[in-house]
């Protein structure tokens, strides 16, 4: 006997009703404005009936290579391995960045005084459980983006400044993927943590690629 629907947990239910979409788009039996406009109500949606109404009429159920495929696209860039203790960003008037696909040390520290400071980590590869970024911002506009899977904690500080910590969750929401920790002290100045790709994004990005795939 199977679990009544108001019974289930939301969020599972949000998930199947997303699979379903992005496999009947990419199999083209949604366009694309239809499947744009459910994915919009699945991720708002807080009622069980609402949910599974968006998916009842579309011909296609998910099946395991979809699952798998999915798994493998959300899943965070993680390979345990050995990698540098402490890396350093220093920016005194200047500005730099740090992106693309680089190696994560265990602890990165950056010091920005009159400067800007950026460090995109959506490509980057993960090799511990646990990445620090121990910050010193003075007088600067910083920007951290992180990815949207992985768990992101904030502990800094800030002294007549700003702290954005839009991306941060401040607990543990997935145990296996990895947490970044951010410390530190900004001071006189704005520092942003967000994602750089939204999770509608993402779902977006991932059913074009299966659209071309099955196309």
């Amino acid at each position: 006997m199977s679990v009544v629907l108001q019974d289930r947990p939301i969020e599972t239910v949000r998930s199947e009703v997303i699979d379903q979409l992005i496999m009947n788009y990419s199999h083209g039996e949604l366009s694309y404005e239809a499947f744009e406009r459910r994915l919009d109500q699945a991720m708002e949606f807080q009622c069980h009936e609402a949910l599974v109404a968006l998916a009842e009429d579309l011909p296609l159920t998910v099946d395991k290579a979809f699952v798998k495929s999915k798994k493998q696209d959300l899943a965070p860039n993680f390979i345990p391995s050995e990698t540098e203790e402490t890396d350093y960003m220093i920016n005194i008037f200047s500005g730099s960045s740090r992106g693309g696909v680089f190696k994560l040390p265990k602890e990165l520290r950056y010091i920005s005084i009159f400067s800007g400071t950026e460090i995109d980590l959506t490509h980057a590869q993960f090799c511990q459980d646990v990445v620090r970024i121990k910050i010193f911002s003075l007088f600067s506009g910083d920007a951290i983006y992180v990815p949207e899977n992985v768990n992101v904690i904030s502990k800094a500080f800030c002294i007549f400044g700003s702290i954005d910590n839009s991306a941060a969750t401040n607990v543990i929401i997935n145990p296996n993927a990895p947490t970044v920790v951010i410390e530190g002290l900004s001071v006189f100045s704005s520092v942003g943590i967000e994602l750089k790709r939204t999770m509608k994004e993402k779902f977006v990005e991932m059913a074009d690629s299966f659209k071309k795939l099955f196309s």
